[in-house]
């Protein structure tokens, strides 16, 4: 405990007229204090390329227990083909194709912006 007649070091003395300052507090000098050193990681090919490996490994795993799972057989009638299937395998057909529609149209896209580039 302090009491008024002892003058505390990091405080002065206000006056009515004047704002009161703000404690002087001690701050550490940066070149004797010891900051934790960061390290970076190393990105690489071989790290994403280990990477994507092991996230289609997992969406293999999970394409093969949907296809397990929808087992039954589908009859299938596309133009003047008729076969049958299982469902899972039905689905996985009609995906990829639709990727590969997708990815047609987006390729002649590409190819039309380099052309423009290119002029």
């Amino acid at each position: 405990m302090t009491s008024d007649a002892v003058p505390n070091p990091n405080q002065t003395p206000v006056h009515p007229d004047e704002p009161a300052q703000p404690p002087v507090t001690h701050t550490p000098d940066p070149a004797t204090t010891s900051t934790p050193v960061r390290r970076r990681s190393l990105r690489t090919r071989t790290g994403y390329t280990w990477t994507a490996l092991v996230a289609a490994a997992i969406l293999g795993i999970l394409l093969l227990i949907f296809i397990l799972q929808n087992s039954e057989q589908q009859q299938v009638h596309m133009f003047f083909w008729s076969f049958t299937q299982p469902l899972g395998v039905t689905i996985l057909l009609s995906v990829i194709a639709g990727a590969l529609v997708m990815a047609l149209v987006g390729g002649g896209r590409i190819l039309q912006l380099r052309r423009a580039a290119k002029r």
